[in-house]
């Protein structure tokens, strides 16, 4: 994610596309919802913060996200872009076909080694920016709206292969510095795992 925020592409709707992938990834919407997505959508929540308050365009759900600082922050950049004004949005959002096309484009400068999409952004949010950071799993579905804790089992499955994937790597690293895992990743690995051990046992 780091890297993908601070890269400066040449052209302009490369960056434009990058930071509504970012965007996505910080409040988990989905294409569609990103592309819907007007200044009356964006409330004052609960705690006085700004919050996305809307219906879901797929399955009719109220979608509740705080908003974090970094989404709010692109909210601003865009706000008087001339189709934001023109569309009533506030992001100005191409076909899903096009942000796909340029994403793939995206990943390709960046040298990563996968390829982006829309729906990538949405399951960076389930796991990398929320699961990752201890939200619950249950607060987690609330705000992907999803109907049942399962559906969003996958992102936590997920997060769990991440996380195996890093901690080999963090296993090998460990073996050359003869270096200790530090108590905080080995609770937060283990916080996870719970969790998803849970949700298997009462399917």
């Amino acid at each position: 994610m780091a890297e993908l925020e601070k890269h400066q592409f040449s052209i302009d709707r490369l960056n434009t596309v990058r930071d509504i992938f970012v965007f996505q990834c910080y409040t988990g919407l989905a294409y569609i919802d990103a592309f819907q997505l007007k200044r009356a959508d964006i409330k004052d929540g609960v705690d006085g913060n700004q919050w996305i308050l809307y219906e879901r365009q797929k399955t009719n759900s109220t979608a509740r996200i705080p908003l974090l600082p970094k989404a709010i922050k692109i909210l601003e950049k865009y706000k008087d872009h001339p189709l934001c004004l023109k569309r009533g949005t506030v992001l100005p959002v191409s076909s899903n076909q096009k942000m796909n096309e340029y994403l793939k484009e995206i990943a390709e400068l960046c040298g990563f080694p996968f390829t982006l999409n829309t729906h990538m952004a949405r399951r960076t949010f389930g796991s990398t920016i929320t699961l990752n950071n201890n939200v619950p799993i249950n607060v987690v579905k609330e705000m992907l709206g999803h109907s049942s804790v399962k559906q969003t089992e996958a992102y936590a499955i997920t997060e769990q292969a991440t996380i195996g994937r890093e901690m080999t790597l963090l296993n090998k690293k460990l073996k050359l510095e003869k270096t200790e895992i530090s108590q905080e990743d080995l609770t937060t690995l283990n916080r996870l795992e719970n969790e998803i051990k849970l949700i298997n046992s009462s399917c």
